[in-house]
């Protein structure tokens, strides 16, 4: 065979493997529904969506007005976020909601977007499964979206010396199990620990409607304690927040440190300790959520823009100014 038959005949060879490999391919990726086209464009529009850097470059912002309420650890966020989502989507108008009888909540929050009274809901803990089958049983699920991360912080009246109190304790103060706070390194004096909500006869606990009521019984009470979100009691004048550990050689601050003292304030105020939040030394964090009613109408698609608009750069930079740990 002359060297040109051969040459040819490997060329045709070459044909008719890549053919054959072609049909291969094709015959596989359609039995078993591989789409690769489809796959890179989906990774390409997943990353698009959530790599935003400002307000106007988030797509799919519907026109309306749009209640939405529930966690009020959010109020911080709402200040820094909502005006200046208005001044870039003024047609995207939001209306902060508060339930008709109980106090606002995560829980009354998700249960007025349950009750077709709120577009979405912004919460500090995440859907239980009772709310997940109630809305199966309405007809619509229920997604919730981490835009932040949050602290949990413990303050007490500023008199009170005592460097610190582990988790365990904290715990304990609440369930009634300490009640002194002699037994956590503290003076002889009787804890009075304040939670908001609604007053229990049969708890030993002191209820408050709101979270300034809590604050103004703890800068009068000498014995007293609260625990609430942190950017909401770090900066306040009146009330000292305590370090908090997960054992007792090793407290963290809530706050910045060196503690500004609080005769300072309110021309300087403590600030959140960010970075212990963020990298998790702080013992007490968790994720904050936009729950969206995936129902495929209006609501849903407020929900989800109201997210990405937060999940942006710009979003993000708010939520820190705000007191909280960006996730992005």
């Amino acid at each position: 065979m002359s060297q040109k038959n051969e040459t040819s005949i490997l060329i045709l060879s070459l044909i008719i493997t890549s053919i054959l490999t072609t049909v291969s391919f094709w015959w596989f990726t359609s039995r078993t529904g591989l789409n690769t086209s489809n796959s890179i464009s989906d990774r390409s529009s997943y990353a698009d969506k959530y790599n935003r850097e400002t307000f106007a470059e988030v797509q799919g912002v519907p026109k309306g007005l749009f209640n939405y309420g529930g966690s009020t650890t959010w109020a911080t966020i709402r200040k820094e976020i909502d005006p200046a989502l208005q001044t870039v989507w003024p047609q995207f108008r939001l209306r902060y909601t508060q339930p008709n009888i109980s106090i606002p909540s995560s829980g009354t929050g998700i249960q007025m977007l349950l009750d077709n009274q709120l577009s979405f809901a912004q919460s500090s803990v995440s859907i239980q499964d009772k709310d997940y089958e109630k809305a199966k049983q309405k007809g619509f699920t229920l997604v919730e979206v981490p835009v932040a991360i949050d602290a949990f912080a413990a303050v007490v009246h500023p008199n009170l010396n005592i460097p610190g109190i582990t988790v365990g304790q904290l715990n304990d103060i609440y369930a009634g199990k300490i009640t002194n706070w002699q037994e956590v390194g503290g003076p002889n004096l009787k804890i009075k620990a304040y939670r908001k909500g609604t007053p229990d006869s049969e708890s030993h606990l002191e209820f408050v409607p709101t979270t300034t009521d809590a604050l103004r019984k703890v800068a009068n009470e000498s014995g007293a304690i609260f625990q609430a979100s942190a950017p909401l009691l770090i900066s306040q004048c009146k009330v000292k927040p305590l370090p908090l550990g997960r054992t007792s050689n090793k407290f963290i601050t809530p706050y910045k440190e060196p503690f500004i003292p609080l005769s300072e304030c309110p021309n300087k105020r403590n600030q959140v300790n960010l970075v212990a939040f963020q990298s998790g030394e702080y013992p007490l964090t968790r994720r904050l959520f936009v729950v969206i009613k995936k129902n495929g109408q209006l609501d849903e698609r407020a929900g989800e823009a109201y997210a990405n608009l937060l999940l942006t750069n710009q979003g993000q930079e708010l939520i820190e100014k705000a007191g909280f740990v960006r996730i992005r």
